[in-house]
């Protein structure tokens, strides 16, 4: 049986940390864009935001500072989207 309270506490965990990360992105990355404009699902380098090395660069030391989780070499695919950002932050950090 779902908890629909459990459920919708999750949907408000997640909703915030896609506002910070996106709000990362945007402050962090000076891109000059309103947070609506970027979708969860879009991608962040290539065709979606252009993102490059350095703005993921960037955009891990954000995270790292926001969220308190260090980010390696090996955590690259996370990057592709705000939606594997959010996932990757639920899933490894201990106080949000």
């Amino acid at each position: 049986m779902i908890n629909w309270k459990i459920e919708k506490e999750h949907i408000e965990q997640r909703t915030i940390i896609e506002d910070k990360i996106k709000t990362i992105l945007i402050e962090s990355l000076m891109l000059g864009l309103d947070k609506k404009l970027i979708q969860n699902d879009q991608p962040l380098f290539g065709r979606g935001l252009e993102l490059d090395s350095i703005d993921a660069l960037e955009l891990s030391i954000g995270i790292s500072t926001e969220f308190g989780i260090a980010l390696t070499d090996d955590d690259m695919s996370i990057f592709s989207s705000v939606n594997k950002l959010t996932d990757y932050i639920m899933e490894n950090q201990t106080n949000i």
